[in-house]
């Protein structure tokens, strides 16, 4: 039910909703700016999560006539969106932790605050850990941003709950403002990361040298039936890569010939890169034919 895009990420929508309740609640409760900044931050994530639920559903429509390749870079923009969120969260906190060094605040019922926290630790990273999952497994950015920004609510929780603790046995009061301005540094190194990435994708960047070095394996694996390949290109949108290139065959090659090498080849890719739309350029070779390094080419010995 949740393993898919849509699925995942309603699960997440739905844990974020419960941990924003519960913190809301606890930070009225304690006066904690910490535990504060740790339910604005789940705020940002439930719109996150909610630009997610959108972008990966218009990111699965196929393809048509305005759109022909497909509606995958709606998870990249989607990514940037939630980058901007965090970074208004973030400001916020620094704003309201600084306010709070200056002029001091007491916290109370700690006890409180560490229950709360130690909920927020648990259910944030087997959530985080589900949503990387189904991200890896379906190639969508936007759920890897919402795994990103959740795995920092982790760190940022686990700090906030060591704050509590530091607090109920010692009483000092000024561990609060500065652990939310390390929630605010966590907060920021997720937006820089989820920047990073959707700009890549969104400004068409080539495919990870991983990726790129199976395709020339692909291509290098019918060296003997090939006189060459050049241009080879390859991008990738959401869960959607695109690749190109072009194949130079023997002079003596067919139509028919030159077809299937190339439907032989395109299987070969989509069995090693899933999700793949390629096209490919054939050319006739333009070398001496006594220099043909084609085993079947008949005009070598000519």
């Amino acid at each position: 039910m949740f393993s898919t895009r849509t699925g995942a990420a309603r699960l997440a929508l739905i844990a974020v909703i419960v941990l924003i309740i519960v913190k809301v609640v606890v930070a009225w409760i304690t006066g904690s700016l910490s535990i504060t900044a740790q339910a604005m931050d789940s705020f940002l994530d439930l719109f996150g999560i909610t630009i997610t639920l959108v972008a990966v559903r218009m990111a699965a429509m196929p393809a048509d006539e305005g759109h022909p390749f497909g509606h995958g870079k709606v998870e990249g923009i989607a990514a940037i969106g939630q980058a901007v969120l965090i970074l208004t969260a973030a400001g916020l906190i620094v704003y309201s932790a600084i306010v709070r060094i200056i002029g001091g605040a007491v916290v109370e019922m700690t006890e409180a605050g560490i229950g709360v926290m130690l909920f927020s630790v648990v259910v944030s990273l087997f959530l985080a850990r589900y949503l990387h999952r189904v991200s890896q497994a379906t190639g969508s950015l936007a759920l890897e941003a919402s795994a990103r920004n959740i795995t920092a609510d982790v760190y940022s929780a686990a700090g906030v709950l060591v704050a509590m603790a530091v607090i109920r046995i010692t009483e000092w009061y000024i561990v609060d403002p500065i652990i939310a301005l390390g929630v605010a540094a966590l907060i920021l190194k997720a937006a820089y990361d989820v920047i990073q990435r959707a700009v890549t994708e969104l400004t068409d960047a080539r495919l990870p040298e991983e990726e790129q070095g199976i395709l020339v394996d692909c291509i290098n694996e019918h060296r003997g039936q090939l006189a060459g390949f050049h241009a080879v290109r390859g991008r990738k949108v959401g869960n959607q890569r695109f690749i190109d290139l072009h194949l130079v065959m023997p002079k003596n090659a067919s139509v028919e010939e030159a077809h299937d090498m190339c439907d032989h080849l395109e299987k070969d890719i989509e069995d090693q890169l899933s999700n793949t739309s390629i096209t490919i350029h054939v050319e006739p070779c333009r070398v001496d034919c006594r220099d043909c390094q084609v085993l079947n080419c008949s005009l070598r010995q000519e």
